[in-house]
């Protein structure tokens, strides 16, 4: 029924103008803003709604990862923009924030100004 469909992701922010500065300048994205609200276009083309809500409270749970061809240059990248990575129990973190575990990405948290978070990660 919906195989044909271009379906899309969404999710809230408290702060659209703050969003479209992270979205846009720091990660990089492009960012297209129409009647208050924000569309992300990532790479194949893929587009995510960002929407405003006021009582809005982040996931606990990532919303986006981006995929890398090496952590540590995208890590030290998004360092020098000013993004701090999150730490997680359960996982060991390098000094970067990079988690490193068997049988799965190298991968590192980090929030957007909503605080949603998001993550770069690497397949071995």
């Amino acid at each position: 029924m919906f195989r044909d469909t271009r379906a899309f992701s969404g999710f809230a922010v408290d702060d659209i103008p703050a969003a479209r500065r992270f979205y846009g300048e720091t990660l990089g994205l492009e960012v297209g803003e129409e009647r208050g609200m924000l569309t992300l276009t990532l790479g194949g083309g893929a587009t995510v709604l960002v929407y405003p809500k006021p009582d809005h409270t982040p996931a606990g749970f990532t919303l986006l990862n981006f995929p890398v061809d090496d952590i540590e240059e995208a890590v030290d990248a998004l360092a020098a923009r000013g993004v701090s990575f999150e730490r997680y129990e359960g996982f060991a973190h390098d000094e970067k924030g990079i988690a490193r575990h068997e049988g799965g990405p190298a991968i590192a948290w980090f929030r957007d100004p909503a605080g949603n978070v998001l993550s770069v990660l690497q397949e071995s």
